[in-house]
């Protein structure tokens, strides 16, 4: 490994721990060791960084094993000077949320475009071209809107394996029962985690120490008709004297929601969904245990199967139609090892092995007779390996408190196999593999004592550097301060790189060319029989992307209001070189101005033929290809070409305090959004958000939960803008919408003892979403990116707990 990146790392980690400084160590990347036990409920809330003293009695702190870990940083115990959103699993029952899927949609600094089961056709008009589409029927986090790839997932601090296509993470296959909390960290995380973390950084930490066996039913639907869902769940975990285990089973039948169930649909050709139907099912296994005094193992594994049936690109202008009934599976083992080291530093070693097979299956069905036909089925087949070492502890007494270290090595290797299961599209296979091996190393320097006034002042800084076989070497540094000039506010200011490298589906995606009538672009006044020639497909010249983060908070948690935390986030990324299909809206391709420049007007015969030529498949759409006819080439295939600019002012507040006999809560949290590409330096920026397909300006969501003897009532408001179609120069109407959810938790001995019930309502006034003028039949006239077609959906759940 050619890295003297490497060496140094190394070096550093050992000198440390040749010193003998006490200190407790982070055991894997990022939260995995310091989960609470099964009596925590850590609130929904943006964690002020200010002292673990005035932790509010309103939020009780965690009983943990050892020291705290917070995602977004490496130091035990440590500070990040980024905001985290920490979701509990007290805030996911409170709301009624089923998945993490819909855990996570309900964040305003998460886009629902991206891979999302209700992201129907015509969404890949948005600047997310191909990544805009549903293929898995999976949940992705995509923090700013910047792309599912572009947000990091884990899962107890490793990373799971993407998805082949779109390069996503489907955190909806963790059993949310099993789920103590998420943490997300929506600033760039390359510096603590590498490559993808430009976005942001999500974290699902597993409850560490369960006890009991739970036994889950839940039945629910749309009251417009479909989305019938009947879900089964098992959880159970138990304790020994060093140790301990839970696992999770969870199984899901989901009926679709057809275009013809609602009014503002009904005229789409029959089938057509808008939701997906699906059969899910997922396995878990969490364990740790003490192997000696000063060794812990722990493993983490999970297994999941999605199947959906879809019916989509449907217009009814055809003798046959589609249906798609892709099949997912998921694999992931993490296992660990954790060692105490002389002068209480600790060492950690680990490993991940990920797979997810995506088998794309497609038919065409003939109208007349029902017959079926096997049109695809190719498999997206990605298998993940990583390997770390690190070491944790701290170096030497600083007037606030002890200075500490983690420094660490390692390695990852992606590969990605397309396969053609029928043999009839061998053009369109291929293998592609990435394999990087990095060092990191974090410092934490505390410079003021919080004990002495409340006042505090930290330093942080951390590098990592990457050595990719395909891009060389990337270093990405990030530096933070944390100020707090008392117990009641915090202040914090972050700034560091980050990059990504191409997912190996655009480096290796096979070129492909194929001539269409010029009048399939929108194209108008040219000759009878012209034609638009499309270049598309991967390109193995990629380069990275980079990106250069800012992010300033102001935490407010007045000593005066022990109840109230609130949290105010100006956030700015500077995206560069980024991996983008340029043209995505090819049905008005030529009459877009900003398409322009990748459209070579009247080429030459020689022009055309060459491009055909060095095509791996050429499609013939106009039945008797003529070079002299080719009015235009249009070049869509993968380029470098876009820099973006997101800027935004995030919001997070929560007020707890007795109301009577129970507590109340109000919460809430809002996003504003700015976000513009420039496809090159020759043409002037546009915007993104607030458009058509991609994210809307204004995101929010706000509630109150009442908590009294065994009882939970939530009331929502979830508050999306209009978004614009910049061609038509038409803006939707804004999107609110009601969730409530009642729960009751029986109490006492006997049988009825430990059963929760709950009633929850999605949607509740069942608005219809905002309606756009779709420019084809097989596309719902809605963004389905930032509304849902869901309507009211009404559910009961029952739980029973020995």
């Amino acid at each position: 490994m050619k890295t003297s990146t490497l060496r140094n790392a190394v070096s550093i980690a050992l000198v440390a721990v040749a010193t003998g400084t006490a200190g407790l160590t982070s055991a894997q990347e990022a939260a995995s060791d310091t989960e609470p036990r099964e009596s925590a409920k850590p609130e929904d809330r943006t964690v002020p960084a200010h002292p673990p003293t005035t932790t509010s009695a309103a939020e009780p702190a965690p009983t943990e094993l050892g020291a705290i870990t917070v995602t977004g940083t490496r130091i035990r115990g440590g500070t990040t000077p980024s905001p985290v959103v920490t979701i509990g699993s007290e805030r996911i029952r409170e709301e009624g949320f089923a998945d993490l899927g819909e855990v996570v949609r309900s964040l305003p600094q998460n886009f629902s475009g991206g891979q999302n089961p209700g992201v129907a056709v015509g969404a890949t008009l948005g600047v997310g071209g191909l990544a805009n589409q549903n293929f898995t029927g999976g949940s992705s986090l995509n923090l700013r809107g910047l792309g599912p790839d572009a947000t990091l997932t884990l899962l107890n601090g490793r990373r799971l394996a993407y998805g082949g296509v779109v390069h996503a993470v489907d955190i909806g296959a963790i059993p949310v029962e099993a789920v103590d909390r998420v943490e997300i960290v929506p600033d760039g995380a390359s510096a603590i985690y590498g490559s993808d973390a430009v976005g942001g950084v999500g974290n699902v930490v597993l409850k560490r120490d369960y006890q009991g066996v739970a036994v889950g039913l839940r039945y629910g639907g749309a009251t417009e008709g479909g989305l019938a869902t009947r879900e089964y769940s098992l959880t159970a975990g138990t304790t020994w004297p060093g140790g301990g285990a839970i696992a999770a089973y969870k199984d899901v039948s989901t009926d679709p929601v057809y275009a013809r169930q609602r009014s503002y649909t009904d005229h789409m050709f029959d089938p057509n969904t808008l939701y997906p139907g699906s059969d899910f099912r997922s396995a878990l296994l969490s364990l740790h245990h003490a192997v000696a005094d000063s060794v812990e193992f722990r493993i983490d594994a999970l297994h999941a199967r999605r199947k959906q049936e879809i019916y989509q690109w449907n217009t009814g202008l055809r003798p046959v139609y589609n249906t798609l009934t892709p099949e997912t599976k998921t694999s992931f083992v993490a296992p660990g090892l954790e060692f105490s080291l002389p002068g209480e530093w600790t060492l950690s070693v680990g490993g991940s092995w990920g797979r997810d097979e995506h088998l794309q299956d497609q038919y065409q069905v003939a109208v007349a007779t029902g017959a079926r036909t096997a049109l695809l089925m190719e498999c997206y087949c990605n298998e993940a390996t990583s390997y770390e070492a690190g070491v944790e502890g701290p170096l030497f007494e600083t007037p606030g408190g002890l200075a500490r270290l983690a420094a660490g090595v390692g390695g990852r290797r992606n590969e990605l196999v397309r396969r053609d299961l029928l043999g009839t599209n061998q053009q369109q296979a291929f293998r592609g593999s990435q394999q990087s091996q990095f060092a990191y190393a974090e410092l934490s320097l505390p410079l003021m004592d919080p004990g002495q006034g409340n006042r505090r002042l930290e330093l942080t800084a951390a590098v990592r550097g990457e050595d990719d076989d395909d891009f060389g070497r990337v270093t990405t540094p990030k530096l933070g301060l944390v100020y707090g000039p008392n117990g009641d506010v915090t202040f914090r200011y972050s700034w560091g790189k980050s990059f990504k490298a191409p997912t190996l589906l655009q480096l290796h995606l096979p070129r492909s060319a194929a001539v269409r009538p010029v009048a399939f672009y929108g194209g108008q006044g040219y000759d009878p029989g012209a034609t638009v020639l499309h270049r598309a497909g991967g390109n193995p010249d990629l380069k990275a992307e980079r990106a250069s983060t800012r992010t300033v908070s102001l935490a407010f948690h007045p000593r005066s209001l022990p109840g109230l935390e609130g949290e105010v986030t100006w956030f700015d990324i500077d995206y560069t070189d980024r991996v983008v299909q340029p043209i995505t809206d090819y049905g008005r391709a030529l009459l877009i101005p900003g398409y322009a420049e990748f459209f070579d007007y009247a080429p030459t015969a020689q022009r055309v033929e060459e491009v055909v030529a060095s095509a791996d498949a050429f499609y013939d759409y106009v039945g008797g290809f003529d070079p002299r006819n080719v009015a235009a080439i249009l070049y869509a295939q993968y380029v470098n070409a876009a820099r973006q600019r997101i800027r935004g002012v995030d919001l997070s507040a929560s007020y707890r305090f007795d109301a009577g006999p129970g507590r109340m809560t109000v919460r809430g949290a809002a996003s504003w959004l700015d976000s513009t590409q420039q496809n090159s330096a020759a043409q002037p920026a546009y915007d993104v958000a607030g458009t058509i397909f991609n994210p809307a300006r204004v995101n929010g969501r706000l509630g109150v939960v009442w908590d009294v003897n065994g009882w939970s009532a939530s009331l929502f408001s979830n508050y999306t803008s209009g978004v614009e179609d910049p061609v038509a120069r038409e803006k939707t109407a804004s999107f609110t919408t009601f969730d409530a959810t009642v729960r009751y938790a029986t109490e006492g001995r006997g049988f009825l003892s430990g059963v929760e019930i709950a009633l929850s309502a999605q949607n509740l006034l069942d608005r219809h979403p905002p309606l756009y003028a779709a420019t084809t039949l097989d596309r719902p006239p809605y963004d389905s990116t930032n509304y849902s077609a869901i309507g009211r959906f009404l559910s009961l759940a029952v739980t029973k707990q020995w």
